[in-house]
């Protein structure tokens, strides 16, 4: 999932693998090289490749951030990770002043 702020995402398609994106409404406008954008891409999904557990791979895209995104902000951006029928839900925000350590499956 991608948070509110980050706009104008491009995925990179990947070799082997099914790329869909899921763009929704942002929860305002936002400016970006004198547009007004006021919807994008929300989520990001890469499917169907395959990945042996004893090798990694890295899915990327490209985005910008909203100008008034406060500085020193962090940004979550929950993942789900599916292998072999089982899932792994890197979801988990921090509530405000709690230690993000604490998490079990941090995003």
């Amino acid at each position: 999932q991608i948070p509110e702020g980050v706009i104008s995402v491009k995925p990179m398609p990947k070799p082997g693998w099914t790329l869909q994106t899921k763009k929704g409404r942002y929860e305002k406008s936002y400016q970006l090289y004198g547009e007004t954008l006021t919807t994008g891409v929300k989520e990001v999904d890469w499917r169907g490749g395959n990945l042996p557990d004893e090798f990694y791979d890295e899915f990327v895209f490209r985005a910008s951030l909203a100008a008034d995104l406060p500085a020193g902000q962090m940004l979550y951006f929950p993942v789900v990770q599916e292998c072999d029928g089982a899932a792994a839900r890197w979801i988990e925000i921090p509530a405000a002043g709690q230690d993000e350590d604490a998490l079990e499956n941090p995003a």
